[in-house]
């Protein structure tokens, strides 16, 4: 007993047909020979299970834009032919018949090809309002460089608005309203603080990262169109444990002269960070991760943060995993760059690569960044402000806002606004790629504000 094959199964065989040239076949006899191969028992007596007359095989191909029998014969035709239901396994056979012939299907006239709709970013009601977004300017080029981004947004209708606050590095503590108005607004851009070397007055970013829990820094390296470089093919994403290891500032003197430093390395912190960057390599589809480590001398402490690494990585077998120890990391990414993709970090490791990998690619001044946690993120520039304290691109105000201005970009995708950072980032990269206007740190003599006025007339 034959089956009835379903719509689904209709639409499956279909699928599969390929067209092929031949030259030409009669299609009665060729069907004619495969129900005789595929039936060894005649129907004697009865009516024939196909109908293969001439006038049904000129209908099939009067419906293909064809009057003869003796014309390249289409897979499809040959199933419109077969007027009777088959099963599933003998239209098979059928059209496997018909592809050993070589034949052929019609094509399609161009007009009858509809273009297939763009996809466009569907927001949730509501998705529109206006964000309030914590704004710390900071010190040095800071208030320059942030006010460099009011500007853009304001050209730009971004839908977002700022509340400023007065940090400086040489606070005892974040104020407490600034901490509270980032909790509020789950978002904040900022600009460098001057952190004093040695005096026992602790870091204000550190403090942020901690009390906010920003466990994860990102910082994206890239090549930029017409920015030229020594190493090409450069798109690096340093991800750094931000909350633990040397880098939290964990020391006391034990006696005088003699000082101890901690570097504290926990499962659950190594765990969380291996998992944020295989998480962000799969939703950005990069093909590798490297946990970078010196782990053959602190056996302990980066040998858990490996462990914790090596566990993660089992989860996510489509993307490839590595190690390498941090000294020959440095090696390798001043003289083959290209090899990285995503690299995960303990806390002090990070600082060092994403600084180095940022001087390959193009500078501080162009590599954008930020911290992010379960609840929070803050945005900067993604290597160390260097140039935060210096006087004379302050005096002459022409320090670098690109950096700051592509991480605002990351801070609109991370807001949900995702053609508003389209069009920022595309403005930048213009405005570096046609090379008339640039700071003095990427060979230029334009102020800030002429970036500014570049970007903005670059808008879409």
């Amino acid at each position: 007993m034959l089956e009835r094959p379903n719509r689904r199964t209709r639409a499956y065989l279909y699928s599969e047909l390929r067209p092929v040239r031949a030259p030409d076949v009669d299609s009665r006899s060729l069907i004619r020979s495969h129900f005789a191969r595929n039936n060894p028992k005649p129907n004697r007596g009865k009516p024939e299970p196909y109908d293969l007359s001439p006038s049904t095989q000129a209908n099939a191909f009067s419906l293909a834009g064809r009057n003869s029998i003796n014309r390249p014969v289409s897979q499809a035709l040959l199933l419109v032919m077969a007027r009777r239901v088959v099963s599933l396994h003998m239209l098979r056979r059928l059209a496997d018949s018909a592809t050993s012939a070589r034949c052929l299907i019609p094509a399609l006239p161009k007009a009858e090809v509809q273009q297939a709709r763009s996809v466009t970013y569907m927001p949730r009601p509501g998705d529109g309002a206006p964000r309030a977004v914590t704004l710390i300017p900071g010190d040095g080029i800071g208030p320059l460089v942030t006010d460099a981004v009011e500007q853009i947004m304001t050209a730009m209708h971004a839908p977002v608005y700022f509340e400023k606050y007065e940090v400086h590095g040489d606070m005892k503590r974040v104020p407490e309203e600034v901490i509270e108005s980032i909790k509020k607004n789950k978002v904040c851009l900022k600009g460098g603080l001057r952190t004093p070397v040695g005096g026992g007055v602790s870091s204000l970013n550190v403090q942020l990262r901690k009390e906010l829990d920003l466990y994860a820094s990102l910082v994206n390296c890239f090549n930029l169109p017409g920015l030229p470089t020594r190493h090409e093919d450069v798109d690096i994403v340093v991800i750094r444990e931000n909350t633990e290891g040397e880098y939290s500032g964990l020391e006391h003197e034990v006696v005088p002269g003699v000082v101890e430093s901690l570097k504290v390395i926990t499962k659950f912190c190594s765990e969380r960070i291996a998992q944020y960057a295989f998480e962000y390599a799969y939703l950005n589809n990069r093909k590798k991760v490297t946990a970078v480590h010196k782990a053959n001398i602190m056996k302990l402490a980066d040998g858990l943060f490996l462990e914790s690494c090596r566990e993660v990585a089992t989860k996510y077998p489509s993307i490839k995993y590595n190690e390498i120890i941090v000294d020959n990391c440095c090696m390798q990414l001043v003289s083959k760059p290209e090899q990285f993709d995503v690299m995960v970090t303990p806390n002090l490791y990070g600082n060092l690569v994403a600084n180095t990998a940022a001087g390959i690619a193009g500078g501080t001044g162009v590599m954008p960044g930020g911290n992010v946690g379960a609840d929070h993120a803050i945005f900067e520039q993604g290597a160390s402000a260097g140039n935060v304290g210096n006087e004379k691109i302050l005096d002459q105000k022409k320090a670098n806002p690109v950096a700051l201005l592509l991480s605002s970009a990351m801070m609109l995708r991370h807001l949900q606004f995702p053609s508003f950072a389209d069009r920022l980032e595309t403005a930048v990269k213009r405005v570096i790629s046609e090379g008339k206007v640039r700071t003095k740190d990427l060979g230029g003599t334009s102020t800030t504000q002429e970036v500014v006025d570049a970007v903005i007339s670059n808008l879409d």
